[in-house]
């Protein structure tokens, strides 16, 4: 019996698709966080391999996909190494930067440009900035060598959005933040701290450098890796509002995972990026943000945003299209809100996920809902 027949699904669950639940040893971290997919951490993520299945099972190359939820941008990865084009939407300015980073063909012009700008560091005073919080969260001498970096950016050059991804990426791993909980910090740490990840006491760091150096060198693997296995179709990432916004063209189908209510803010986990990088938020916009709660009016609130998505998606699909949804559909709302958006439900299974990042618990079941147009 293999751990997929093994993943401790309960009798009555059936419909699990043995297919999307992986046991640790048969989906390694190495795998799923493959090439140009683990550039920058992203907190809420699905994994590359459920993209990649659903591709397989519903659509072929040179069909177009869109994801309204577009997030990191794992679906646009996928399509473009199936062969497929794709389009993704955001309210997030830090997503969208993240998206189109990873999902762009990549420049043979970058990895110098990020090598000369490691070189290049003490040739620039570092700018001021107004952030109060990045001066509470960084250390002056990393925050300093960060705004050095930040000040080589040359918007007009093909490396600019790649250098301000390592430049997050960076500035997310110098906070003084435990290194147990890069995630989701309560407080900066100024002082030592007992660590649960490494088991021993550690202290915030005062170097940005040695992030800088080690994230170029990791973003130019990544990205040559990319380079080699990317089909040459578009990818395109709007920043807008899935509700509304207007796609221009059509789309063969939509493989996406909406955000869960009430669970992650997108915004805020990603506010060092939003200071360092000046990008304007749009948090009022996003769907399920915690600050909303989970109060009646809230998960209703929720089911009509969400079905507005879906409902503003299916103007641009083809009759028929399939629409692959990943949700963990604990409050059992997308019946509801595939009603409400004019989608019919083909078939919907469960995913075992038997792992978790952090220190949080081990296990969960997802929807895997079919619908079409």
């Amino acid at each position: 019996m293999t751990s997929r027949d093994a993943v401790g699904a309960p009798l009555e669950l059936v419909d699990l698709d043995r297919e999307l639940s992986w046991a640790e040893h048969e989906l390694p971290q190495r795998e799923r966080t493959r090439h140009v997919h683990s550039l920058h951490p992203y907190l809420g993520k699905f994994v590359p391999q459920l993209v990649e299945v659903c591709l397989h099972r519903h659509f072929a190359p040179g069909q177009r996909i869109l994801d309204p939820f577009a997030g990191s941008g794992t679906t646009l990865v996928e399509c473009s190494t199936f062969g497929a084009r794709s389009a993704g939407v955001d309210v997030s300015a830090f997503n969208v930067l993240l998206a189109r980073v990873k999902s762009a063909r990549p420049d043979p012009a970058v990895p110098a440009a990020l090598a000369e700008a490691i070189t290049r560091i003490d040739d620039v005073a570092p700018a001021p900035t107004t952030s109060t919080y990045l001066k509470e969260w960084l250390h002056p001498d990393a925050l300093a060598d960060l705004l050095r970096y930040r000040a080589l950016i040359d918007p007009s050059s093909v490396a600019a959005d790649v250098m301000r991804v390592v430049l997050s990426r960076s500035a997310r791993s110098a906070r003084r933040a435990p290194h147990h909980n890069l995630e989701s910090p309560r407080r900066p740490e100024t002082g030592p701290y007992w660590c649960h990840k490494h088991r021993r006491e550690c202290r915030p760091t005062s170097d940005a450098r040695q992030f800088l150096r080690r994230y170029t060198t990791d973003t130019v693997a990544r990205l040559t890796e990319y380079a080699g296995l990317r089909h040459d179709v578009d990818a395109v990432v709007h920043h807008a509002d899935s509700r509304t916004v207007d796609l221009g063209t059509t789309f063969d189908g939509v493989i996406t995972s909406p955000p869960y209510p009430g669970r992650i803010d997108y915004h805020d986990q990603h506010r060092y990026a939003f200071d360092l990088l000046g990008l304007h938020g749009w948090q009022d916009r996003e769907i399920g943000a915690p600050s909303r709660g989970l109060s009646r009016r809230a998960i209703e609130s929720y089911c009509d945003d969400v079905a507005s998505v879906f409902a503003n998606a299916r103007r641009f699909l083809r009759p028929g299209a399939p629409v692959i949804i990943v949700i963990d559909d604990v409050r059992d709302l997308y019946d509801r809100i595939l009603e409400l958006s004019g989608l019919t439900i083909v078939d919907e299974r469960r995913r075992h996920v038997d792992r978790r990042t952090g220190r949080r618990d081990a296990g969960y079941y997802e929807a895997v809902i079919h619908a079409v147009a």
